[in-house]
């Protein structure tokens, strides 16, 4: 055990602990998102694991050795840290080194941003020594993470953060502002500039954050050694935790309502939801949901559940579960999952022996789903789909948001290499759509699970979010090339599947398009160019929240808001103009919709009730695919 102040790794105290914490930091930054274990050899070009393992268990060692030593005086070593903190002289230093590091050609621009920070300075000592010493200054730049008061308490934290926020404002200002930047181009750089932004907040290293300090302090570094814990489980799994796994299972509290497999092929399952009703919508729904997640996003705890709020109002549901992808699936492309979504439709109207079915197609599922009555139309068989319902899905990729920065050649190259035994391992689509809410989804829990130790909470959706799956190599990649890439879904018969060309201006099925106001992964905007391509009726409706919370919002919960309009408008903006807009969930007003196609009720007896005497099942919901990893 090192004495206070004298640590076996060459730091003689608070000072040297702070300047060795920000000087590994950009280092922390890299190795952190490369995403955890083997998923980002490609991409980094060695395992980060090492890189990321010295730095934390060197500064965890430090600052337990730090506050646990027997001879320690608590006090006294909490006052010297506050108070070389607190010495301008020496950490201003710091504050200047960011900017002398910034690798930008142009000196000019570094000695301007330097004499912005500079002038920040000024004025921030002037309001931290000025006033009434028992109240908090009101500070130039607000920001959530730094909402603790602590942020504020003391100066040398509320120069810090300000600070760093000045920067973030100027890095991503000099990201817009390049010149001779192709759009996508631009935007890569943008995203790139504040993925990395987000990452050097002085609110993910443990001293730079005062909360953390104070933890620090109260647990005397056992924070941190639960944190490492917690850091190491996570590089073992190679994935980040969320929540507490231990709280939830399938078919007991989460996918719980009940049904049965009543079909089953090498892509999927299909479930077939018992009736709580008496009669029930004559016209039954196949739900499609993305097979990049499992499908009980629609399908979380009781409160929550799409699937048990619509068969509580009548419909007779079917859900399709996709199966992970594994070697067995190599070879599959677009027209498998085309093809899969004609079956299940098929399947539904020969059990129940009706002409068509409704249908919803959530996020890839839902482009998928578009294709695929494009295909129908086509062939002269549009009419087994009697409406179409798309959660958050999108044909016209040109303003696709966020998710492009990964699409260049050289993006695609490396996801590419990405692939074990012809698929695409889950989690690494996980550490993607975490990074376009990094501060959310990784940070967050870098805070909360590493630096402060706590506990994971019990959280569906975030169980969810984690159960991820694998995805056939073949497809992703013609996917990301031929829709991200090269937008090809919305020229006629620039794609082809199962023999049959695609034109998105066959379909005449009635449509129904749900759009997140504050979606990152499928913007409005984009969505709402499906609305472009078709030839019948649609009614677009625009909800409150995004890709998931914008879906997944019940009645019961009170939450949100609704948009719509039922005037003809040529553009999202004029629909957001003339729109309407209603409290809570837009469920309900989705059920009006598909009354108005037609509200025929049948009894629930017979097929309609899956597993009833003569009916051969295979097993019961949720099955096994969704249990497979």
């Amino acid at each position: 055990m090192s004495k206070t102040g004298e640590t076996d790794g060459g730091l003689s105290g608070p000072a040297d602990l702070f300047s060795g914490m920000l000087r590994i930091q950009s280092d922390m930054t890299r190795t952190v998102l490369s995403a955890f274990g083997d998923l980002a050899v490609p991409a980094w070009g060695s395992s980060p694991q090492s890189s990321l393992i010295e730095p934390w268990q060197k500064m965890a060692t430090q600052l337990h050795d730090l506050w646990q030593a027997p001879q320690a005086d608590e006090a006294a070593t909490a006052s010297g840290i506050a108070g070389w903190l607190n010495d301008p002289g020496q950490w201003r230093a710091v504050v200047e080194g960011w900017y002398q590091a910034l690798p930008l050609a142009d000196g000019k621009t570094r000695e301007q941003m330097l004499a912005d920070g500079l002038a920040l300075w000024e004025n921030l000592l002037g309001r931290l020594t000025a006033g009434d010493p028992q109240s908090l200054p009101q500070l130039p730049r607000a920001d959530r993470r730094f909402a603790d008061p602590r942020w504020r308490e003391q100066p040398v934290f509320a120069l810090l953060h300000q600070c760093y926020l000045l920067l973030s404002e100027q890095l991503t200002g000099l990201a817009e502002r390049v010149e001779g930047l192709e759009p996508v181009q631009r935007d890569q750089l943008a995203f790139a500039t504040r993925t990395l932004v987000e990452a050097l907040s002085p609110a993910n290293f443990p001293l730079t954050n005062p909360v953390v300090l104070d933890k620090i302090i109260e647990t005397r570094g056992e924070n941190l050694v639960a944190g490492m814990e917690h850091l190491l489980a996570d590089l073992g799994k190679g994935q980040l935790t969320h929540t507490d796994e231990s709280a939830f299972e399938l078919g007991r509290n989460l996918a719980a309502t009940p049904g049965k497999v009543i079909h089953e092929t090498p892509f999927y399952q299909l479930i077939q939801y018992t009736p709580t009703t008496d009669t029930v919508y004559e016209t039954p729904l196949v739900i499609f949901p993305p097979w990049i997640n499992r499908f009980y996003i629609l399908d979380l705890t009781r409160e929550k559940s799409f699937v048990r709020w619509a068969v509580d109002q009548g419909i007779s549901v079917f859900m399709v579960s996709w199966k992970s992808a594994d070697a067995a699936m190599a070879d599959a492309t677009w027209d498998d999952y085309i093809r899969a979504q004609i079956d299940a439709i098929d399947t539904v109207r020969a059990r129940l022996k009706v002409p068509a079915v409704d249908a919803i197609g959530y996020c890839v599922a839902g482009t998928t789903l578009a294709a695929t009555l494009a295909i129908l139309c086509r062939r002269g068989q549009g009419a087994k789909v009697r409406s179409a319902t798309f959660f958050t899905a999108q044909v016209d990729f040109e303003l696709a948001g966020d998710l492009k920065s990964f699409i260049d050649d050289g993006q695609l190259a490396m996801i590419s290499g990405l692939a074990t035994d012809g698929y695409v391992d889950g989690r690494y689509l996980a550490a993607t759509f975490n990074l376009l809410r990094s501060t959310d989804l990784i940070w967050s829990t870098v805070i909360r699970n590493y630096l402060l130790g706590e506990k994971y909470p019990a959280f569906d959706l975030l169980y969810w979010n984690s159960d991820t799956t694998n995805l056939p190599a073949k497809w992703h990649q013609s996917y990301l090339k031929d829709l991200y890439r090269d937008n090809l879904l919305v020229r006629s018969d620039a794609l082809s599947a199962d023999g049959t060309g695609i034109d998105l201006t066959r379909i005449t099925t009635p449509c129904f398009i749900q759009a997140g106001r504050e979606d990152h992964i499928a913007p409005p905007q984009s969505v709402w160019r499906l609305t472009r391509h078709l030839a019948g009726p649609w009614t677009f409706l625009l909800a409150g929240s995004g890709h998931i919370a914008g879906v997944v919002n019940p009645p019961s919960a009170g939450k949100y808001q609704y948009w719509t309009n039922p005037d003809e408008h040529r553009s999202l903006d004029e629909f957001v103009a003339g729109a309407s807009e209603h409290p809570g969930s837009w469920w309900p007003y989705w059920v009006e919709w598909l009354e108005d196609r037609g509200a025929a009720k049948v009894p629930a007896k017979g097929r309609r009730v899956p597993g009833g005497k003569g009916d051969k099942v295979i097993e019961d919901a949720p099955g096994r695919y969704v249990r497979t990893r």
